[in-house]
C-alpha cells in the first residue's frame, strides 16, 4: 500500500485514474539500498523505471581516469531511468544512493500498457523530458557564465529545495563534482558564505541560509 501516494504525486502517473493507480501499484516493486549502493550503471541494459519513495539519489557521469560529476540529486517522488522507455536503448548515467534509500521500480512493459491505453500521458513525459533539456542547458551557460563561487552557491540553493536548513546529502567530493570544480576550491566559496554571514554549517552536514538574498545574487549571471 506504500507506493500508491507516491506513484499519486509522481509527474507522470500523478493524473491517472483511481483504478489504473491501483492496478500499476499491484505491479510495483519496493527495493532498499544503503548509502553508496549503486543501483545502476551507464551502459546497462534497462527494464524498469524508478520513482524514489524516500531519500535521495545521485545522477553522475565518470570519465575514463575516475573523475566523476554529479548531474543532478533527486529526492521523494522523482522519476528516473526513463529514457531507455522510448528509446530501448542502455542506461545513459550512474545511479547511487546518497542515504538510505526506498524505490518503487515498474516494469517498461507496464508502463507502455499504460500509455498506450491513456496517450495523453505523453504530455507528461514531454514535460518530464522538458524539464531534464532545460536542466541540460542551464548547466551549459552556468559552466560558461558563472565562476565557482556562482556555481556554488547556486548548487547549495537547489540542495536545500527551498528550505532555510537542510542537511548536506553529498560528500565534499560530490559537492565539488556538482559545481565541477576542485575540493579545494569549493570548500573556499563556502568559507567566504559562512564568513560574509550568508551561511552557517553545524558539525559537517548541518546548513543554515542566513542571507538567501545575497546567496541567490552571488548565483546570478
Amino acid at each position: 500500500m506504500a507506493s500508491r501516494p507516491t506513484l499519486d504525486q509522481s509527474d507522470l502517473f500523478g493524473a491517472l485514474p483511481a483504478d489504473i493507480l491501483e492496478e500499476l501499484r499491484g505491479r510495483t516493486e519496493l527495493h532498499r539500498f544503503r548509502r553508496g549502493e549503486v543501483i545502476c550503471s551507464r551502459g546497462e541494459v534497462a527494464d524498469h523505471l524508478y520513482i524514489v519513495f524516500s531519500g535521495r539519489v545521485a545522477i553522475a557521469a565518470k570519465a575514463t581516469d575516475g573523475r566523476e560529476s554529479v548531474v543532478a540529486v533527486l529526492g521523494p517522488g522523482a522519476l528516473f531511468g526513463e529514457l531507455p522507455l522510448f528509446d530501448d536503448g542502455v542506461r545513459s548515467a550512474d545511479v547511487r544512493a546518497l542515504t538510505t534509500l526506498h524505490l518503487i521500480s515498474i516494469p517498461f512493459d507496464d508502463v507502455r500498457s499504460v500509455l498506450r491505453e491513456h496517450p495523453e500521458m505523453l504530455w507528461a513525459v514531454v514535460r518530464i523530458l522538458t524539464r531534464r533539456l532545460r536542466a541540460t542547458d542551464d548547466a551549459l551557460a552556468d559552466a560558461m557564465f558563472l565562476d565557482v563561487t556562482g556555481r556554488t552557491a547556486k548548487r547549495l540553493l537547489e540542495l536545500a529545495a527551498g528550505q532555510d536548513e537542510f542537511r548536506m546529502p553529498l560528500t565534499q567530493e560530490e559537492l565539488a563534482g556538482m559545481v565541477g570544480a576542485s575540493r579545494e576550491r569549493v570548500n573556499k566559496a563556502i568559507s567566504t558564505f559562512v564568513k560574509l554571514g550568508w551561511l552557517e554549517i553545524a558539525g559537517r552536514t548541518r546548513y543554515s541560509i542566513l542571507d538567501r538574498a545575497e546567496l541567490e545574487e552571488r548565483a546570478r549571471f
